[in-house]
């Protein structure tokens, strides 16, 4: 009560103040006998405060009669408002987004009027209740994503998002079955909590806006926000959209918040384009789109899907398309023109969003423009083809604000949101089981915990783009790696010219340096047909099982060549393999073809081109049979001194302890998962496919060598901690049983052999 008395009282004081206030001034000008030129109110006007005449004393009156006029300007606009019934729970964040509203005005093109208006009452009072978003409501995000480029670009966008987000979201992809299938794999091994994805095939989309002629580089897919309506669940209401290069640097939930100030028929929540693009003047005969003055971006929308449906959303942007293309023959901005060609017929379509929620760095931007400090900011639109080479003067607190997203830890974006009930992730509660059960007080609890830790898995990280051949003998190389032996990559895709499919264990900082590295490589960019999948860090051993398991789940050939990423194929062994997968008969039989595994010491060797070139270094001492002198159980039953004088292939038994390379069926079992790091993760899979009964056959006109390199971490950690080789002979004598329990009498053998590691 007495707040209201209070705002009573104020509105009473406003209003004398501006009825007694001009009279007086106009009595004390009068009284003087000036003659006053009208004044603009506009603080940008040149000719303000310019009074008639050029006495000294005729400026100052001017300058106070200004004042006073300005003073009078801003009551008028406070008292236009609702009186405020005050709030405490909100009191911090909304006086809060009231000041950083107000730094900007509408002469910055920061929004429309009744945006503006708010802006300045939230500075002057904090009595009036913002709309606020429920802590368990759910936010909904449509984004178009096709091709590995935008797949890669999402990952950053979404980080960013769930970085500042304090609500469930819902995320619904419009993507082509490339995205589709990258981002599935992203969601399903990232596990994030209180997020749910949906997918919608672009593909089936394609027919609703393939009539229109498009210029712009995204193609097609650059059409497809124009049919969300169609697209998105009949039940959904509204749904933020948002471009792939986009980084938020707030909660998303201030956006979805705004959906509240829309009124009228207005279904569209569009920002400002901050460019002159719009306006034709760009250069010579330069004839866009109709658009209402600078017309708006659509890089970010809130669409209002209900009340669009009811408008007919689907025959308006038909009829504006088909009406304007009649003249402009096709759009060059994709979307946004045929968006802007409708609300230049129908403005009270559009919400006017303060531009700080779509800041433009585009060339020819006026961005700069519409703020004063940077760390107002609520939204970046990398919409410049030039990205992070874009012009502005605060591009390098852009780049960097960039750049944290990029490399973040998306393993710490896993966090729950208290509070708030969730669906049950059947997955999830499964896997949180099964970690209980463990014993934490078992020496190898972390050995046992890894088998079951779920790596974040980005598959396809670049470009890949590879036709199996017809003839079904088509042959991919499978091989895994971490940071330290990037530099063999380049030297494998020389050596061997068929698909690759590599499993890469990175951090998401050095999966950003591994991809500097690969589009700087020529060599590398020459190649479509190589598979990178990063497996993102995480725990304290290399999963190399996992990380096996990943690249030969990549395979799309009828075969695939299980290698390590140390090792150089001979020249022309992909066709070789090729080749034998006919002559062997490999399609009907359960054969394992073994490539004889050599090594050097020199890390300049002259590769050898052939057999007879391999055999006379061997007995030069320039090379050696793989690991002869500190594990020769691993390759002798390959035997060397058969394979020597061999001209046909020859099939070898099955051996304790024996791990050679070979080439398998696709279909061939996985990798075991319990053996980590260094020792038996090869040993337990070639024992696996003898308990299935594939033919070991030796190919006596292949090698592979292995080129020297510093040791790695988990083969020092191996050789200096006993309890490291403790558990890993717990875990084979485990692995053992396992088999003897799954094949029966057959397996047998695999528990009285002297398996000593």
């Amino acid at each position: 009560m007495l707040g209201m008395c209070r705002g009573r009282r104020k509105f009473v004081a406003a209003s004398l103040a501006l009825i007694f206030i001009p009279a007086l001034t106009w009595l004390y000008l009068s009284s003087a006998n000036f003659t006053v030129k009208p004044l603009p109110l506009s603080p940008l006007d040149p000719q303000s405060s310019v009074l008639i005449g050029a006495a000294a004393e005729h400026q100052d009156l001017a300058l106070r009669l200004r004042d006073v006029e300005e003073h009078n300007h801003a009551l008028r606009r406070e008292i236009s408002l609702p009186p405020r019934v005050p709030t405490h729970s909100s009191h911090h964040s909304n006086s809060r987004q009231g000041n950083q509203l107000h730094t900007h005005s509408t002469e910055e093109g920061t929004g429309d009027s009744e945006a503006n208006k708010g802006a300045a009452s939230g500075n002057s009072s904090d009595c009036v209740p913002q709309p606020v978003v429920n802590k368990c409501e759910t936010i909904h995000i449509a984004i178009v994503c096709a091709g590995y480029n935008a797949s890669r670009d999402v990952v950053t966008l979404v980080k960013s998002v769930l970085f500042h987000r304090r609500n469930p979201l819902h995320f619904h992809f419009i993507t082509d079955s490339i995205a589709r299938k990258i981002l599935a794999d992203l969601f399903h091994t990232w596990m994030v909590p209180a997020v749910h994805v949906n997918f919608y095939d672009a593909d089936e989309l394609k027919s609703e806006v393939s009539w229109i002629p498009n210029k712009h580089y995204s193609g097609i897919y650059g059409l497809m926000k124009l049919v969300l309506t169609k697209t998105l669940p009949s039940d959904l209401q509204k749904v933020i959209v948002l471009d792939t290069d986009i980084t938020f640097a707030t909660d998303i939930a201030e956006l979805w918040v705004v959906f509240h100030k829309f009124k009228g028929q207005q279904v569209l929540g569009l920002v400002e384009n901050q460019s002159d693009w719009y306006l034709g003047n760009l250069w010579k005969n330069h004839r866009p789109w109709p658009a209402l003055g600078r017309g708006f971006n659509t890089g970010v929308i809130l669409l209002l899907l209900d009340r669009l449906r009811k408008l007919k959303w689907e025959q308006m942007w038909r009829l504006t398309a088909e009406r304007e293309l009649m003249s402009m023959l096709s759009t060059s901005l994709a979307d946004q023109d045929i968006f802007n060609a409708v609300i230049k017929q129908n403005p009270f379509l559009v919400h006017q969003l303060p531009c700080f929620w779509n800041v433009q760095l585009s060339d020819h931007t006026r961005s700069e423009k519409c703020y004063k400090d940077v760390s107002d900011l609520k939204v970046i639109h990398w919409n410049s083809p030039k990205k992070l080479r874009v012009k502005n003067k605060h591009v390098e607190f852009f780049r960097n604000l960039y750049l944290t997203f990029l490399e973040y830890d998306g393993n710490l974006l896993r966090r729950e949101l208290f509070g708030c009930p969730s669906e049950t992730d059947h997955n999830s509660e499964n896997l949180q089981k099964t970690l209980s059960e463990l014993d934490e007080d078992d020496p190898c609890y972390e050995f046992r915990r890894e088998r079951f830790t779920v790596h974040r898995t980005h598959v396809y990280f670049l470009h890949y783009e590879y036709e199996p051949a017809l003839d079904n003998t088509d042959v991919t190389l499978v091989a895994q790696l971490s940071m330290d032996r990037l530099q063999m990559l380049e030297a494998i895709c020389k050596h061997w010219e068929g698909p690759i499919s590599l499993a890469l264990y990175l951090s998401d900082a050095e999966a950003q340096q591994f991809l500097r590295y690969a589009q700087g490589s020529e060599v590398l960019m020459s190649r479509s047909n190589v598979g990178y999948h990063i497996v993102y860090k995480e725990g304290q051993f290399y999963p190399v099982n996992l990380l096996r398991n990943v690249a030969m789940g990549q395979v799309n050939t009828p075969y695939m060549f299980l290698s390590d990423i140390d090792f150089l194929p001979m020249y022309g062994l992909y066709e070789y393999l090729r080749k034998s997968v006919v002559q062997l008969d490999m399609g009907n039989t359960k054969k394992a073809l073994v490539v004889p595994a050599f090594e050097t010491l020199r890390y300049r060797l002259s590769f050898p081109k052939s057999k007879a070139e391999l055999l006379s270094q061997l007995d030069m001492g320039t090379l050696f049979t793989f690991r002869y002198h500190v594990w020769t159980k691993g390759h002798a039953p390959t035997d060397f001194a058969k394979w020597r004088t061999a001209t046909t292939p020859y099939r070898v038994q099955w051996e304790a302890d024996f791990e050679p390379y070979v080439m398998v069926r696709r279909e061939s079992p996985e990798y075991d998962r319990r053996f980590v790091g260094f020792g038996w993760n090869k040993v337990a899979h070639i024992m696996e496919l003898d308990a299935q009964e594939y033919e070991f056959v030796v190919l006596p006109n292949a090698y592979m060598i292995h080129m020297p390199h510093a040791p790695s971490f988990d083969i020092t950690k191996f050789r200096s901690n006993k309890q490291y080789r403790a558990c890993l002979k717990t875990l084979k004598e485990e692995f053992q049983q396992n088999m003897s329990r799954r094949y029966g009498f057959a397996a047998l053998k695999y528990m009285t052999v002297d398996n000593n590691s």
